[in-house]
């Protein structure tokens, strides 16, 4: 089906400037995205924002009363501003304004999040995932509403069946960037009869048909998020390697961004298509268990301008490391930027290491290194898991 281009909802996009090339065994200039020289864009994709109660307690301290989630996003404001397009995920639906408020398993929460979701930088959100369905068709509705009054981006979930037939398209530095969701089930829950457009599963036919529609509504890149996996496994099971598979055939699919499990996933080239298989959390506060759903990633993926035209090829792929602190505050931290921080305490600066050489590993376990991917907080040259034997192997 070809469809107009101007039936498209765009967002325009600044440019941003992007590095020199730092050398081999010096350290990357922090933060900013490694330099393929020419013309260029740059897109970051990060991990689930699933709210549950302690984080909205949180907020209602740092707001003195009032809901404010700025300050537990803040430390990844600084990574998130270095992409020309920055797209994050909500996992869950919003709840009325006020409230009430509920935590797993039907998540109804504060539209407050979307205001901090703003000020960090991103420029949209994949919405569906396996709670999309939680407060049925009035959740939906609410969460897009509000994300349009935000003047964020959004997609997977949907409001009619016009709308979700129009993928979701950016404008970024001249260039349209199309962004397509999907989710592997919804808990259970069934999509209403007759309407079942109001939220994607994943379906490698229409992955297919979708990224058709996107490029022949004009999308030159098109990025897919798959909300998918095993909670707490951090190899990809079954169904994402077979889905993994099926996509990364997908002439019209140039990277994946992958959600769901709540710990790092590793990342996998499969026949030249790029693979995240998952993020873990940007933001979370799991009961159980505790400590590696701390940790997740930020992947930023640089396009340059490939032979054909209207096509753009990968020209770097880096991930960044991040960690959620719960003292004295919940915080979401840049692992890179705080260790790059002379006066961090040494205690902390320990835990801050573990984590990024444990994240490192899971993400090398498919090879990623010897496809190129770069991790932040990294030395530059220094040896990557898969070169030391024995090493980050779980």
């Amino acid at each position: 089906m070809v469809v107009a281009a101007a039936a498209f909802a765009a967002y325009r996009i600044g440019p941003w400037s992007v590095a020199a090339t730092p050398e081999v065994g010096t350290p990357r200039p922090l933060g900013t995205p490694v330099s393929v020289g020419g013309r260029s864009v740059s897109i970051i994709g990060a991990g689930d924002i699933l709210l549950h109660p302690d984080l909205w307690n949180q907020a209602r301290h740092d707001g003195g009363g009032t809901m404010d989630f700025t300050p537990m996003l803040a430390g990844v404001r600084d990574a998130v501003g270095s992409s020309d397009l920055a797209l994050c995920h909500l996992e869950t639906p919003l709840a009325p304004p006020g409230g009430p408020y509920t935590g797993f398993p039907r998540f109804s929460v504060p539209q407050e999040v979307v205001k901090a979701i703003k000020s960090t930088g991103y420029d949209g959100c994949s919405t569906d995932s396996n709670h999309s369905i939680d407060q049925g068709y009035d959740g939906i509705k609410r969460t897009l509403d509000t994300f349009d009054q935000a003047q964020l981006g959004h997609s997977g979930t949907y409001r009619s069946a016009d709308e979700a037939k129009r993928p979701r398209i950016y404008e970024v530095k001249g260039v349209r960037v199309a962004h397509l969701s999907y989710s592997k089930d919804f808990n259970g829950l069934q999509r209403p009869a007759g309407q079942e457009w109001v939220a994607n599963l994943i379906d490698p036919k229409k992955i297919e048909a979708d990224a058709a529609v996107a490029r022949s509504a004009g999308a030159e890149i098109v990025v897919v998020s798959l909300h998918w996996g095993t909670e707490y496994v951090h190899e990809p099971d079954v169904d994402q390697q077979t889905w993994a598979r099926a996509v990364a055939g997908l002439r019209n699919v140039d990277f994946v961004f992958g959600h769901h499990a709540h710990v790092v996933q590793p990342v996998e080239v499969i026949s030249g298509k790029w693979i995240v298989y998952g993020m873990s959390n940007q933001i979370a506060r799991h009961e159980q268990p505790i400590n590696e759903n701390r940790e997740g990633v930020m992947v930023r993926v640089t396009f340059t301008p490939a032979a054909e035209a209207k096509r753009w090829r990968i020209a770097a792929v880096e991930a960044i490391p991040t960690f959620v602190d719960l003292n004295p505050d919940i915080r979401v931290v840049d692992l890179e930027r705080a260790l790059a921080d002379s006066a961090l305490p040494p205690a902390r600066r320990r835990i801050y290491e573990a984590a990024v050489d444990r994240i490192e590993g899971y993400l090398l376990t498919r090879g990623a290194d010897q496809a190129g991917l770069i991790v932040r907080g990294v030395a530059a040259g220094a040896p990557t898991a898969s070169a030391v034997p024995n090493v980050h192997r779980r």
